[in-house]
């Protein structure tokens, strides 16, 4: 009889566990624990809300959306679409023109930029529809992001259904997604500035500074969608079933792991990388800017060298200032050979940190500590290293085709992905995660 109660109180608390956490915050649950562990239910007090699976799954699925509209941006400028659209209309501009009178009205627009005088003058209408369809999607994109976002966050937020220190972070997320938008347009602006008309040897593309913040910004919000969902899901299976890093809790405590100085260690290491995996997509937005990639298309030599010669990496031309002291750092953003070159030296470290990062997994005391979830994702971002080496050597060996260089950019983010999973992977439970598991601990002690 007694083993029957004990059943019992055992699957009362599971179902109320799971309830509790995905409803809005009310006083304790008695239902926690047995009819003998009423003490308990004062010791406890209130459980704080721990988000249901359905955040980590809208989180995830908006980072798919910022994963979407980043590859889509690429396309948008390979195609030479960025400047197709010269007016921001946040409401009115989600709707394409819809009759020849429409298209004909903005094609008219387009013919007094910069870009169709100088580059693209012979283009026809029938041709304006396929770049204007490319930078138009970009922007719905956007839009569909901000909805798909902000709609939820409401609703969760008012229900209740968030854990305590999201509200503020998510709502962060979405006032970065206006600004992204307000970003957006600042940075198609300086390739419509009439100035290019009259600037010797002024090519009409966007400033590679703007296209660099807009493309950094579009990273960060992706990385903070990804990593705040996938650690909500993670939470959640903590709490419910004891899961931690591949492993259960009940075989080895996440407390000792994260405490071992060979864990932290590699940690501390996964944490610069991430960052190098950041700053190298970042020089990439230069690259692309400046059209560096059509230079210089053999590897790993430059011109027969291993570096251009240093008169062309820091050449005087690039400086502004009288007495030259902007040559160093007007040449690592501006001069199309000196990105390039930065970009390829980013890229090699970073892919040697990786292969370092990856090699480090297999020291038989670090192995040992290792979550064998840490683990998987330690091969994912070598294996996702490797290729996007490959489809950046590929890029410019083949004079950056679209379909390659597009992929390439994807590939950038696939590895930012792993990056943060292997980060996620040696995160300890959330506070809200811990106080549900040990609510449940104490319930399944419960005689």
């Amino acid at each position: 009889m007694q083993s029957w109660h004990g059943l019992s109180g055992l699957s009362s608390a599971r179902r109320a566990f799971t309830l509790r956490a995905a409803a809005p915050r009310r006083t304790f649950d008695p239902r926690f624990f047995s009819a003998n562990a009423a003490q308990a239910q004062a010791v406890a007090g209130e459980l704080p809300v721990l988000s249901p699976p359905a955040v980590g799954g809208w989180l995830l699925a908006s980072a798919g959306l910022v994963f979407a509209v980043i590859v889509v941006g690429g396309i948008t400028r390979l195609t030479e679409s960025g400047l197709s659209i010269t007016e921001w209309k946040p409401i009115t501009g989600v709707l394409p023109p819809l009759s020849r009178a429409q298209w004909e009205e903005e094609f008219e627009k387009y013919k007094a930029t910069p870009e169709f005088k100088l580059l693209k003058h012979s283009i026809t209408l029938e041709e304006f529809k396929g770049i204007f369809f490319w930078e138009w999607s970009h922007r719905v994109l956007g839009r569909i992001i901000g909805i798909g976002f902000v709609v939820p966050l409401a609703y969760f937020a008012l229900r209740k259904r968030l854990t305590a220190s999201l509200p503020k972070h998510l709502t962060a997320m979405a006032l970065l997604i206006g600004a992204q938008g307000a970003l957006g347009w600042y940075m198609v602006k300086s390739g419509l500035e009439d100035s290019l008309m009259e600037t010797p040897g002024a090519v009409p593309r966007v400033s590679q500074y703007r296209l660099a913040a807009h493309l950094g910004t579009a990273f960060v919000l992706y990385a903070g969608m990804f990593g705040t969902g996938l650690s909500a899901l993670m939470d959640w299976r903590y709490a419910n079933k004891g899961w931690w890093g591949g492993i259960k809790e009940s075989n080895v405590k996440w407390q000792e792991i994260l405490a071992n100085p060979h864990v932290r260690r590699f940690s501390r290491g996964v944490k610069g990388l991430t960052a190098l995996v950041f700053l190298t997509a970042l020089s990439g937005a230069f690259v692309a800017g400046l059209d560096a990639g059509l230079l210089y298309n053999e590897f790993p030599l430059m011109g027969g060298r291993l570096a251009p010669p240093a008169d062309e990496l820091f050449d005087p031309a690039y400086a502004k200032s009288p007495d030259r002291s902007d040559i160093w750092w007007r040449n690592i953003f501006e001069n199309p050979t000196t990105v390039q070159f930065d970009h390829r030296c980013l890229a090699i470290g970073t892919y040697a940190a990786t292969a370092l990062m990856y090699a480090a997994t297999f020291n038989p005391v670090l192995r040992a500590a290792l979550p064998p979830l840490t683990k998987r994702m330690a091969t994912s971002a070598f294996a996702m290293a490797n290729v996007q080496v490959l489809l950046g050597i590929s890029t410019l060996l083949y004079l950056v085709p679209i379909p390659l260089a597009a992929a390439h950019q994807a590939g950038s983010v696939m590895l930012l992905t792993t990056m943060i999973h292997l980060l996620v992977s040696l995160r300890r439970p959330g506070a809200a995660a811990r106080a549900w598991r040990q609510a449940l601990q104490n319930a399944k002690k419960a005689p």
